[in-house]
């Protein structure tokens, strides 16, 4: 990496400080945190029970697509603006920060008006509009890794954000596509390692996207954990079954609480997870 903005060292060689970024209150950068909820805002009642379980469990911000680029246009588009309404609602009701996804650089002012962390998702990364519109507003940014993009791309993606003014950019690895066909992505853990050895900025990971199989959350949360990340967000939705979009991958209430309960053992050892 040229661009000294992002690299781990100052002109000199000498090694930068680690950025922290905070959002609404909760500080990415000095232990792990977490963030969960839905995939998608599909009701109050969905999103309101989600934001209270997850709150319950330990979360630490409320994850929901109030936008959703899909595959097929058919698919659950989300709620647009009555998403963003939900979300505010379960965040005056519970607290948590709110992460989600904004797609079209037009939206990007008036979102972060509802939104405390703004998320540019995989198929986003390399949006240059998108990317220096959210270097100009100030709100902190969390950039997913694309699924067909070299770490130095990635990280180049988040140089044009920067490059803009906004320093509060969070990178987030959530699984790159491969050859293999059990996992719905292949998750990188070694980027987690890599992007702290380039880059002074925070990194979480997403083992839902990651892995695509509920089963597999829990160890890869663990891994990527161990290898350094600064936190991790999860899908979970009261009923999975009946999720308008990626139910498959998401979690129960039940299932996150159990999985909170064995990442604080796990992290209480290690690093200081609350």
């Amino acid at each position: 990496m040229k661009n000294l903005r992002l690299t781990s060292l100052f002109a000199d060689g000498n090694v930068r400080a680690r950025s922290t970024v905070d959002v609404g209150g909760v500080i990415v950068g000095n232990r792990p945190i977490m963030i969960a909820g839905p995939c998608g805002v599909e009701s109050e009642k969905q999103t309101l029970t989600a934001a209270v379980a997850v709150k319950e469990a330990g979360a630490d911000m409320l994850r929901g697509g109030a936008f959703k680029p899909r595959t097929s246009p058919y698919a659950f588009q989300g709620l647009g603006v009555r998403g963003l309404k939900i979300l505010e609602k379960a965040k005056q009701e519970t607290g948590l920060p709110v992460v989600t996804e904004v797609i079209d650089p037009r939206d990007v002012s008036w979102v972060a008006e509802f939104a405390d962390l703004l998320q540019v998702g995989a198929r986003n990364m390399q949006n240059f509009s998108l990317l220096r519109e959210l270097g100009r507003v100030k709100r902190p940014v969390l950039l997913k890794r694309g699924m067909y993009s070299t770490i130095e791309e990635w990280l180049n993606c988040a140089e044009y954000i920067l490059s803009e003014g906004n320093k509060d950019v969070i990178l987030c690895e959530r699984g790159i596509r491969t050859f293999e066909t059990y996992t719905r992505n292949t998750l990188d853990i070694s980027a987690v390692a890599a992007a702290k050895e380039l880059t002074h900025l925070p990194i979480i990971v997403d083992p839902t996207h990651g892995t695509g199989r509920p089963s597999l959350i829990q160890p890869m949360s663990l891994a990527a954990l161990a290898a350094g990340a600064d936190g991790l967000i999860v899908e979970v939705h009261p009923n999975p079954e009946k999720a308008l979009s990626d139910g498959d991958q998401a979690l129960t209430p039940a299932q996150f609480s159990q999985y909170m309960q064995l990442l604080n053992r796990f992290t209480g050892a290690v690093s200081g997870w609350k």
